[in-house]
């Protein structure tokens, strides 16, 4: 298949599936008479891999670990859980993070007497201190 159509069918855009391959993520493709690259099942499934491992966050890095990981169906899935364990905990950070942001911010909202921006309590708290 044509680089066009792989990109369609893992709902990835063309430019990313050249970024992929030039950083190693994919192996690079034969070439038709044409120089056209022509993706194969293998390329398929190595890019609907990465394109889940990126929806469910996991960096560039851990998915590259991932891949080389499971190149070697017969070890322990031990290094797998270490990485997923990883992403589950900065994801738990980010969750708190946002969880403060957001208790911040309603704090200020409710405290907002809806009278004059000079007064405004929301712009008060985004200046200087």
């Amino acid at each position: 298949m044509k680089i066009g159509e792989l990109a369609s069918a893992t709902a990835t855009k063309v430019e990313t599936v050249r970024y992929y391959e030039k950083i190693g993520l994919l192996p690079p493709p034969a070439r038709t008479f044409a120089n056209y690259r022509a993706y194969g099942t293998d390329h398929l499934a190595r890019l609907s891999f990465i394109r889940r491992a990126r929806d469910l966050g996991f960096t560039l890095e851990a998915v590259r670990e991932l891949l080389t990981l499971s190149d070697d169906k017969s070890q322990s899935c031990e290094a797998v859980d270490g990485i997923a364990q990883t992403h589950l905990a900065e994801i738990d950070r980010k969750i708190g993070d946002l969880t403060a942001l957001r208790l911040e911010l309603s704090r200020v909202i409710g405290s907002c007497s809806h009278g004059t921006v000079a007064d405004c309590k929301i712009i008060e708290t985004m200046g200087p201190r």
